[in-house]
C-alpha cells in the first residue's frame, strides 16, 4: 500500500509539473488593432512587420514569465465598426490581456471606449485626434503627439529663425483632416502676427495645380504651408512651384504626403530645401532608432517611418510592463502600464497628465529640411544635425 500510494503521489507530481512546463510553454497574446485593409492599409502593413520585428526581438532576447510573446493581429479597416469589432473578437475569442496599435483616430476612439468599458489596458501607438486622451480614460495610453501638439517645433523656429516671416499662404487638400490641419496652422499664425494672404484649396487626384499656384504667386508670401496626405500631390506642388519660380522664404509640408518616403523620389530636386514637420526621424540620437530603421530597410527595401517606429515601441512598451506586472491580468497590467519610464528609438516613454489629457506620453515634434540630397533636423537646436538653410535659395 505504502508503495502504490508513492507510486501515485509521483505520478501526480509528474503530471503537476507536466502541466505546470505546458502552460509556460502556451504564449502570451497581445492584441494588436492595424488597418490591414481599406484606404489605410499600406500603413496598417508598415506597422505589422514593425510589430513582428519586435516580437522577435522580445523574444530572443528572453522568455516573459517563461513565457513567449505572440501578437494577435486584428483589422480594424480604419472604421469606428471595423475597430469596435476587432477589438471584441481579441477580448472575446483571442482572450488578449492587454492590446496595441491604433492608426485612425476614429477607429481608435471606438475601440478606446470599448477598452474602458471592457476595462483591458489599450496602448495607442499612432492615432492623432486629442480627445482620445482626454476622456480620463484610466485603461487607454498613448504613445504619440496628439495632434494639437503638432506645429509646436514650427511655432517656436518662426520667431527665432525667421522672424523676418510677415505673409502666409496655406494650402491643403479637400478632407476634413487636413481643413482641421489648416485652421491650426492660421490660429498659430495668427498668434504670431502673421498676414493670412491667400487660402488655397485643391484635390488630391489633380494632376496639375498650376492655377491654384499662380494665384498664390501673386500675392507673394513670405511662407507656404502646404499640407496633403499623399505623396504624389506633395510632390506635384513643389515640382509646379519650382517650374514657376514660386520662391517663398520657407515652405513647410504637413502630412502624410510629405512624410512619405515616395515625396523625395516623385520630387526629385525640387524636394531640396522643404521644410518638413515631423514627429519621428531615424536621425534622432535615440538609442537603436538609426539602426531599427537600417534593419527595417534591408529586409523590406522601404523605411519604417514614424508608424513603423511608433508600431515596434508600442510592443516593447507592453513587453515592459508584462515584465513589471507581478500577475497577467488586466488591472495589474495596467498599473505596470502607468509606472513605464523608458528609453525607445522614439524616445522616453512615460504616461503623465498635462492640460485635459491624462496616461499621454509627451514627446518633442521636430522641423526637418533636405539639404544636399540629405534629410536634415533644423530644430529644435538640440536635436539638429545641420543649421537651417533660411530663407531659402
Amino acid at each position: 500500500m505504502k508503495r502504490a500510494a508513492i507510486t501515485v503521489s509521483f505520478i501526480v507530481l509528474l503530471a503537476g509539473v507536466m502541466l505546470s512546463g505546458a502552460f509556460a510553454a502556451n504564449p502570451i497574446k497581445i492584441g494588436v488593432l492595424l488597418p490591414l485593409t481599406g484606404r489605410n492599409a499600406a500603413i496598417g502593413q508598415i506597422q505589422k512587420t514593425a510589430v513582428l520585428i519586435a516580437a522577435a526581438e522580445i523574444n530572443a532576447r528572453g522568455r516573459i514569465k517563461d513565457r513567449k510573446i505572440e501578437p494577435m493581429l486584428a483589422d480594424t479597416k480604419g472604421t469606428p465598426d471595423g475597430g469596435r469589432a476587432a477589438i471584441q473578437m481579441l477580448i472575446q475569442t483571442g482572450n488578449v490581456r492587454v492590446i496595441g496599435g491604433g492608426f485612425s483616430s476614429s477607429a481608435t476612439w471606438a475601440t478606446g471606449a470599448v477598452a474602458q468599458q471592457r476595462r483591458i489596458p489599450f496602448v495607442v501607438t499612432s492615432a492623432l485626434a486629442d480627445k482620445i486622451t482626454e476622456q480620463g480614460w484610466e485603461y487607454v495610453f498613448r504613445l504619440n503627439q496628439p495632434l494639437g501638439e503638432h506645429l509646436e517645433a514650427l511655432a517656436t523656429f518662426i520667431p527665432t529663425m525667421a522672424a523676418d516671416i510677415k505673409s502666409v499662404a496655406i494650402l491643403h487638400a479637400t478632407s476634413l483632416r487636413n481643413a482641421a490641419a489648416a485652421r491650426r496652422f492660421f490660429k498659430i499664425s495668427a498668434s504670431l502676427s502673421l498676414e493670412l494672404v491667400i487660402r488655397e484649396r485643391f484635390e488630391s487626384s489633380a494632376d496639375n495645380l498650376s492655377a491654384t499656384l499662380a494665384r498664390v504667386q501673386a500675392k507673394n508670401p513670405d511662407l507656404i504651408y502646404a499640407i496633403t496626405d499623399d505623396a504624389s500631390s506633395a510632390a506635384l506642388l513643389v515640382r509646379q512651384s519650382r517650374a514657376l519660380k514660386l520662391n517663398p522664404k520657407l515652405f513647410v509640408g504637413e502630412g502624410n504626403g510629405f512624410d512619405h518616403s515616395d515625396f523625395i523620389l516623385q520630387a526629385g530636386k525640387a524636394s531640396n530645401h522643404i521644410v518638413n514637420t515631423a514627429l519621428w526621424t531615424p536621425l534622432l540620437p535615440h538609442p537603436g532608432a538609426a539602426a531599427f530603421n537600417q534593419k527595417f530597410i534591408d529586409r523590406y527595401k522601404t523605411p519604417p517611418g514614424r508608424y513603423g517606429a511608433e508600431a515596434y515601441v508600442g510592443m516593447m512598451v507592453i513587453a515592459g510592463a508584462l515584465k513589471r506586472a507581478r500577475q497577467l491580468t488586466p488591472a495589474i497590467i495596467r498599473d505596470a502600464l502607468s509606472r513605464t519610464d523608458m528609453m525607445t528609438v522614439l524616445g522616453p516613454i512615460k504616461f503623465v497628465a498635462y492640460d485635459k489629457k491624462s496616461q499621454q506620453n509627451k514627446l518633442p515634434t521636430y522641423l526637418v529640411q533636405r539639404i544636399n540630397a540629405k534629410q536634415e533636423i533644423i530644430w529644435p537646436t538640440e536635436f539638429a544635425t545641420h543649421k537651417p538653410i533660411y530663407p531659402l535659395p
